[in-house]
């Protein structure tokens, strides 16, 4: 797998921590899955649709390590956390305490703000590394009821260690919900051997799959003590059954789906999933790597996110301090695509982006400097 495999600009495109490129793929899949059953067949279109958001749900799977019947499809990460924190009896009518960190996503600290009931959200410092473990251990103890774990900081380049992280959570007490949207498709993660609570991450970033594809996953030890409150016929064991007089909720995670379910990203993001899954996520994180090292090599007194590969992400954070504006500028006017966030430019080359590449953005943020 290389460039070649996917729709690439003119220019240089370092850009896969916001949205990752469309693979060439695609479009074709995406018409015979989709367009094609609707404007084609004369009959209703859902049995293929549908087989094709359960396509997606096996590829999460079989990518992640675990069961299909622990995904269900959601809009992005917000409506599924929202969800799945509205599903938690054991959260409900008390004052529940939930650790996470100022670099957090701001969504997800809007979501754990408004989705329960009465909150007190206890930040780690704006600043800290999420990378060491001292970190966590110094906040957390048994008074939380929720931890909140970015697997990536997406603006400090930051890899939380997640496996100990758990573990240590559980066993106090906690219940942990961890945020893989910036480390699906560039880290390995292993949901069966992490034993989160609950999971929820994107397939518009590293994953290439567009955005709308987003999914929520709950461990199969606690999936049955959910019970959601945002439903629909979706989230019925028989969609089919049709009796407004009752209602059981799916014995899978499909009891988060709720009523008439968007297919369209569903069915475009398995067709990435599947085929970045079988290139292998650790060959993209090898060759990602490789990218790294030599921007870490050739700007070594302008990273500011970590250069141990256990401890970074796919993305490098290069804090220009003063010339970051003339860097933006000089990197738009040779057409190389990047973004700048707090700590710096943010940069993330994929499997489909070349040495030469990355040595031609290193030549600009030079020259700018």
């Amino acid at each position: 797998m290389q460039a070649d495999d996917f729709f690439m600009p003119q220019g240089t495109y370092l850009l896969s921590h916001s949205v990752g490129r469309m693979l060439k793929t695609a479009p074709a899949h995406f018409n015979e899955q989709f367009v094609a059953p609707w404007q084609q067949q004369n009959r209703e279109p859902w049995a293929q649709w549908l087989e094709g958001v359960m396509q997606f749900n096996q590829a999460l799977a079989l990518l992640f390590n675990s069961h299909a019947d622990n995904f269900c499809p959601q809009a992005n990460l917000s409506s599924g956390l929202t969800k799945w924190l509205m599903s938690q009896a054991s959260l409900q009518n008390r004052r529940v305490r939930v650790l996470l960190s100022e670099d957090d996503f701001p969504s997800m600290g809007f979501v754990l703000q408004q989705a329960l009931g009465e909150v007190e959200l206890c930040f780690i410092p704006m600043g800290q590394d999420m990378s060491d473990i001292a970190s966590w251990q110094a906040h957390l103890n048994q008074h939380y009821d929720l931890v909140f774990v970015s697997h990536v900081y997406s603006n400090t380049g930051q890899q939380a260690p997640v496996s100990d992280i758990i573990p240590m959570a559980k066993q106090l007490g906690c219940k942990v919900i961890v945020d893989i949207a910036q480390s699906a498709g560039i880290l390995a993660v292993d949901l069966s051997a992490w034993q989160a609570d609950c999971v929820i991450g994107s397939c518009v970033k590293w994953l290439c799959g567009g955005p709308g594809a987003g999914f929520l996953w709950v461990s199969s030890a606690s999936l049955a003590e959910c019970q959601p409150k945002d439903v629909g016929w979706f989230s019925h064991q028989n969609p089919f059954e049709f009796d407004i007089h009752h209602f059981a909720s799916h014995e899978t995670a499909l009891r988060f789906w709720g009523g008439t379910p968007s297919v369209a990203p569903y069915i475009m993001a398995a067709n990435s999933i599947e085929r970045l899954g079988h290139f292998g996520v650790s060959h993209i994180r090898q060759h990602n790597l490789q990218l790294l090292a030599r921007i870490w090599q050739a700007l070594p007194h302008y990273c500011s996110s970590p250069t141990d590969a256990q401890l970074c992400s796919g993305t490098v954070i290069v804090d220009t301090g003063d010339s970051l504006n003339q860097c933006l500028a000089v990197l738009t006017e040779q057409n190389i695509a990047v973004d700048a966030r707090r700590y710096g430019l943010r940069v993330s080359p994929h499997i489909y982006n070349t040495e030469l590449e990355v040595e031609q953005f290193i030549q600009a943020v030079k020259s700018a400097i």
